[in-house]
């Protein structure tokens, strides 16, 4: 590793060397008293103007010793270092930091005077909450960090920040309650981070595949969330966060499912409410991924299962229908995903205009001409609404709800049952960081069931919970 030369233009030479870019400046004056100084700078990431005012008008009568530490005591900013490293001071100007460079030096200075890009923050659309917080993260990590450290007014809180990414070199913190986190856990989140060989890492979600025990599985393993009310709570009851340097989405582990079950709102509304709230969003799902299903099994293996009257509608809107049922199911499925797609990826207001063509005149198009019955598009459209009241599992339950429509069409109602209990017995076997991933109802935890499904008044909650191994479990006196 070289170090920096005394000599000015022999340093400057070798640092652009290592940074030969174009966008990569180099800037050199001269104070009253004659010392020459020169700063090397990214041009698009660095504010040129604070620059000006806190480095070249504060040198401009400089006349103290050619050392790092005295001329750094004479600059206005707030943010200097010094540096006696080529490579660290490339990786300092590579972050936005300009590095000042002089006659006879011992050491660069380092400059803190990097441009900052933020969007203002707002609630997050994925997020939306009727009575709580409204803040969500965004893509700047100061923010993001400052979002959680305004929460928690406490020397406990622990962030602690390392470079992932050989060339992004992505700035990711590590945050957590001393005391109250598992150091074991923490420990091993820390080597994962420290495991990972990666060139770019543009995003949070990059992690995951990082941090799970089941790289490939379809049942994620790693909580996320956009807002810092959440990602703090989760914090306070034992688990240990992830925020990542250009994206508003954090990281939280160790993972339960039922935590997509439950809402920041759940917690600032009557119990009883958060607990109907909660066995809603179950039903929905359920209904989603089973009711196109069961609806195929029972037209091809079991008509027994409708009611007469409701069997007599349905001959009636089908007779006519040139595919057969499993084929007419899928084949609506697929306009749907492929609507939905649409109007995601579109300008905002024709993706609005497309949503309402699509579910309208297309549907009733269809019906019309005989292509598809009305009982499909109502039974498409109700799981389809269905699956968004968990919006975390779309992903994962859209490709369920496909894979049981393929099985009933295959198989019937048996493959549908082996097929539950193969997801069942998979929920089951999954852990990460030592954590079940249905805990508390496999193993079945009696204290944390006061805030699973159904919750219990804040006054109940005096404990964390158990699942989570906390060396502090008293959180309520």
């Amino acid at each position: 590793m070289k170090n920096v030369a005394g000599d000015l233009n022999k340093t400057k030479e070798a640092l652009k060397k290592l940074l030969p870019a174009e966008d990569i400046l180099t800037f050199g004056f001269t104070s009253a008293r004659g010392m020459e100084f020169c700063c090397v700078f990214a041009d698009p990431i660095t504010d040129k103007e604070l620059l000006g005012e806190q480095v070249i008008r504060a040198l401009s009568d400089y006349d103290g010793e050619a050392k790092a530490e005295e001329v750094a005591k004479k600059l206005t900013s707030p943010e200097t270092k010094t540096e006696p490293s080529l490579e660290a001071l490339a990786d300092e100007v590579l972050l936005g930091n300009p590095v000042l460079l002089f006659a006879g030096m011992d050491a660069a200075v380092v400059v803190g005077t990097k441009k900052i890009f933020t969007r203002a923050i707002s609630e997050p659309s994925t997020d939306v909450a009727v009575k709580g917080p409204r803040e969500g993260f965004i893509e700047d990590f100061k923010t993001n960090t400052s979002l959680v450290r305004r929460r928690f007014k406490t020397g406990d809180l622990r962030i602690e920040t390392s470079e992932v990414g050989k060339r992004s070199k992505t700035v990711v913190a590590v945050c957590y309650l001393d005391g109250i986190a598992p150091a074991s856990a923490v420990e091993e989140v820390k080597k994962k981070l420290q495991e990972i060989e990666i060139d770019y890492i543009p995003d949070s979600s990059y992690l995951t595949h990082f941090l799970s025990s089941r790289p490939y599985s379809l049942v994620k393993q790693v909580g996320t969330t956009e807002k810092p009310d959440i990602f703090c709570a989760k914090l306070a009851e034992g688990r240990i966060g992830l925020l990542v340097d250009g994206s508003p989405i954090a990281l939280t582990v160790p993972y339960l499912l039922i935590e997509d079950f439950q809402s920041s709102e759940d917690y600032f509304v009557p119990a009883y409410r958060a607990t109907f709230t909660r066995l809603l969003r179950l039903f929905a799902l359920i209904v989603a991924i089973y009711l196109p299903a069961f609806y195929i099994a029972a037209q091809l293996f079991k008509l027994q299962l409708f009611p007469i009257k409701l069997l007599l509608t349905i001959s009636g809107s089908i007779r006519d229908i040139p595919f057969s049922p499993s084929l007419e199911m899928l084949l609506v499925l697929l306009v749907l995903e492929v609507l939905n797609e649409a109007s995601i990826r579109m300008p905002k207001y024709v993706g609005m205009a497309l949503s309402v063509v699509g579910a309208l005149v297309l549907g009733e198009t269809a019906v019309s001409a005989g292509f598809v019955s009305t009982p499909a598009i109502i039974i498409i459209a109700f799981s389809g609404i269905g699956l968004y009241a968990v919006p975390n599992l779309i992903e994962q339950t859209s490709v369920l709800r496909l894979a049981m429509l393929l099985i009933a069409g295959s198989v019937g109602t048996y493959g549908i049952i082996l097929a539950t209990a193969f997801i069942i017995l998979y929920l089951v076997t999954t852990e990460n960081f030592g954590t079940p991933l249905v805990a508390p109802y496999a193993p079945v935890v009696g204290s944390d069931l006061r805030d699973s499904l159904i919750k219990y008044n804040l006054g109940s909650l005096k404990q964390r919970p158990k699942t989570l191994r906390s060396p502090n479990r008293r959180r309520l006196a």
